[in-house]
């Protein structure tokens, strides 16, 4: 196809499902397996140029993605679908790009998003869950649902989350704010979905790490707001395991005409 002008690039995005259980995470990290570097390789071989890639979120390793977003730049033109094909036959199967659009150059995968939704899994039974394994956390004991709700609504609103940041975390502000925090219980599973404008590192693991003690009977259900208020890590739960987490996806404003975040079914449905 033919080239663009020279000295011109066109900014494109698109949507990205992995599956992390075989990489270091999504950041490059000096020639460990991550997303970021197959991303890369892969869109190279497409545009036969090289091409850097921008992520909405830098999932940790262990932690998956439905709906991760992601934008680049380049010199060549091809068409929407010919970038999904291209790069999803230069992927390895643990990632595959799910839609590609064009976008303006002031779109930013990072700072345009207005909010990132993640969900958490964790498998509620007496024996360890074998297929979901890399997929969900589990509990043996059985959680009490309500519990942990009434003690997840008393943490949404803007806070300072330092209570619930992780020791490397390099945000500037540990201000961040809670829209959504929900437990729910359907057939042995326990998900919690979690909806804010940004996440500091380890945020939400250390959340749920937090609503499980609550839910397991080891802490009432106004712990977590005096955790909250505290702003000390040390008095917050366990850090949850990478596992259980997935991130589903991105908010952008209207107008650069992105797909709508979906909830799809996740491994546990097998």
């Amino acid at each position: 196809m033919p080239g663009i002008a020279a000295g011109d690039t066109r900014r494109h995005a698109l949507g990205l499902e992995y599956d992390g259980g075989g990489f270091v995470g999504w950041q490059s990290q000096g020639g460990e397996r991550a997303v970021q570097s197959e991303l890369e390789a892969a869109l190279s071989r497409v545009a036969d140029e090289p091409v850097a890639v921008v992520a909405a979120g830098r999932t940790d390793a262990g932690v998956h993605a439905a709906g991760q977003v992601v934008h680049f730049d380049v010199h060549c033109e091809r068409t929407h679908y010919g970038w999904l094909r291209g790069a999803n036959s230069n992927l390895p199967d643990d990632i595959a790009v799910t839609w590609v659009r064009g976008v303006t150059g002031e779109f930013h995968a990072r700072y345009s998003a207005t909010a990132r939704h993640y969900r958490y899994l964790v498998c509620e039974r007496r024996s360890r869950p074998v297929l979901a394994r890399r997929h969900a956390a589990w509990s043996y004991r059985e959680l009490d649902v309500e519990r942990m709700q009434q003690a997840a609504d008393t943490l949404l609103g803007e806070h300072d989350f330092s209570a619930f940041r992780g020791a490397h975390c390099q945000a500037h502000s540990p201000v961040r704010t809670l829209h959504e925090l929900r437990v729910a219980r359907e057939d042995g599973w326990i998900s919690i979905d979690v909806t804010a404008n940004a996440f500091l590192y380890h945020m939400v693991r250390n959340l749920v790490g937090t609503l499980l003690m609550v839910g397991q009977g080891e802490a009432d259900t106004a712990w977590p707001a005096r955790v909250l208020a505290g702003r000390d890590r040390r008095r917050a739960g366990p850090t949850a395991p990478a596992a259980g987490l997935t991130l589903m996806g991105a908010e952008y404003p209207q107008r650069f005409g992105l797909p709508p975040v979906v909830s799809p079914r996740l491994p546990h449905a097998l």
